[in-house]
């Protein structure tokens, strides 16, 4: 068995799980094994990513948990970051320009 951690990380609260695992478990079926799914109605594991340490793991369903792993499970971006820089740098050219 190995011994491993999942965390999710909601808007309003936030969930740290220590789940012990067959040794071989793909981090996607130990996330699933760990029951978290039952805390957040909105989460859908199937096609969340996953992560470790801060870390994207690119095929979760193949790579396999290894003692100590904090698997992470992250929500999907609601606004791209660099829509949001552009909007900012246009807002505050229109803004230098009313003041010039």
């Amino acid at each position: 068995m190995v011994e491993i951690e999942v965390v999710y990380a909601a808007e309003d609260r936030q969930v740290l799980l220590a789940v012990l695992v067959p040794s071989g478990t793909s981090l996607r079926a130990a996330v699933q094994a760990s029951g978290i799914a039952a805390q957040f109605q909105q989460l859908t594991l199937a096609d969340c990513p996953l992560g470790i340490f801060g870390k994207v793991v690119a095929d979760a369903d193949a790579r396999a948990v290894q003692p100590g792993d904090r698997i992470e499970i992250y929500r999907p971006l609601l606004v791209d970051p660099k829509e949001v820089r552009r909007l900012r740098a246009v807002k505050a050219a229109m803004a230098k320009q009313r003041n010039s």
